[in-house]
């Protein structure tokens, strides 16, 4: 029963990632069937991210009431009605109508299963959970690319995950009775204890360092990954084909990393594998923006800041009942994913008006900052924990 539980939670972990690339490899095509401009992506994505936050904050009062496993069946299936919807849409505003189910289904899958694999299974496990979320946000791509190599549109391609997630709902209802038999007094205490609002959250020492790291964090992924193309054209004169290709192996190196970061996770612990990543990021930052003539040390610290990335999140995820207690990780999960969408939603954007004001030779400086900001962060929070 073990077995077949974590095996659905994987599976539900791969249907996260599958729907999160189509919008960025339909969108060329999806804009001029609507006739919209190519910016409007970032309306759709703003949608998305305002609803994940939402479902977010409330995933603890959620999580609580109806417990992880029928929280995470109806986030699924709020995301097959969205990815259904998605498929139908004739024009940009029942786009836009649809990424609300999207992004509030998506957000509440997250912290509820995370919460719960923080809870009840090791640290190896939320490393393999967050790499087979790669595994989905790599297939989705190829689903999208066949129909539309098949000339089988755009919308076929949604239709496709729509029904894979489908299939999934249905396993995840008739698996219900073992989320709860996997119940321990810990779920028990939860349900018990009073929970807390969203200010006492906060005021609990060490929350607003968490808060932070995981908003910076996020806004390093996101930037690294989102303008790693435009960097290596723009400022190192490299062919966009070339280019795209090593942007595209930053996301393969946190997969992978993932997976072997799982395997020496529960020796290494949380807090080491979290300086580990940070220590790899630097390598990597520092790598890509060394003024050599040849390309490929930037080409490779791409990869490198990838392999870097790969433990943090996990790790930070699964030391959060650790630090702040069992009883209040379902609301701080869910405070900390919201602040990790945030970060992945602003500060891309952020480094797009900074670039286009200075250059793009701050990209490694910009992520620079960063790290050593999350890196002071969580220093503080080990020094509250401890």
């Amino acid at each position: 029963m073990y077995s077949i539980l974590l095996a659905l939670i994987y599976l539900a972990f791969i249907s996260l990632g599958l729907p999160d690339s189509l919008l960025g490899s339909a969108w060329p095509v999806i804009q001029l069937e609507m006739g919209v401009p190519v910016s409007y992506a970032g309306i759709v994505t703003m949608i998305m991210s305002g609803g994940t936050i939402i479902s977010s904050l409330l995933s603890g009062r959620l999580t609580q009431r109806f417990g992880a496993g029928l929280v995470t069946a109806a986030g699924v299936m709020m995301t097959a009605f969205a990815l259904y919807g998605f498929s139908i849409s004739s024009s940009f505003w029942m786009f836009c109508l649809f990424a609300v189910p999207y992004g509030l289904g998506g957000g509440s899958v997250d912290a509820a299963i995370n919460n719960y694999v923080a809870l009840h299974y090791s640290s190896r496990h939320m490393n393999w959970l967050h790499c087979f979320w790669g595994v989905g946000a790599v297939i989705g791509p190829y689903i999208m690319s066949y129909s539309l190599i098949k000339q089988l549109g755009w919308g076929n391609g949604y239709l496709s995950v729509s029904i894979i997630q489908i299939f999934l709902v249905v396993m995840l209802f008739i698996s219900l009775p073992l989320w709860k038999r996997k119940k321990s007094t810990i779920s028990e205490a939860q349900n018990e204890a009073p929970l807390l609002s969203f200010s006492q959250i906060i005021r609990l020492k060490g929350v607003k360092y968490v808060m932070v790291a995981f908003f910076v964090y996020c806004g390093i992924e996101a930037t690294a990954f989102h303008w790693a193309s435009t960097y290596l054209v723009k400022y190192r004169g490299i062919e966009a084909e070339v280019a795209a290709s090593y942007a595209a192996l930053f996301f393969i190196g946190i997969t992978i990393g993932r997976f072997l970061s799982g395997i020496v996770s529960e020796k290494t612990g949380d807090r080491n594998m979290i300086r580990i990543g940070v220590i790899v990021m630097l390598v990597g930052i520092t790598t890509v923006g060394l003024p050599l003539a040849a390309d490929w040390p930037a080409l490779y610290g791409l990869v490198i800041i990838g392999f870097g990335c790969a433990p943090i999140f996990p790790a930070f995820i699964h030391s959060t009942p650790a630090n702040f207690g069992k009883v209040n990780s379902p609301s701080i999960i869910g405070i900390q994913m919201a602040s990790a969408y945030t970060g992945s939603t602003f500060m891309p954007p952020l480094f797009g008006l900074l670039a286009n004001g200075v250059s793009f030779v701050i990209y490694p400086f910009f992520m620079l900052v960063l790290v050593f900001l999350m890196l002071i962060m969580t220093e503080k929070l080990n020094k509250i924990c401890a």
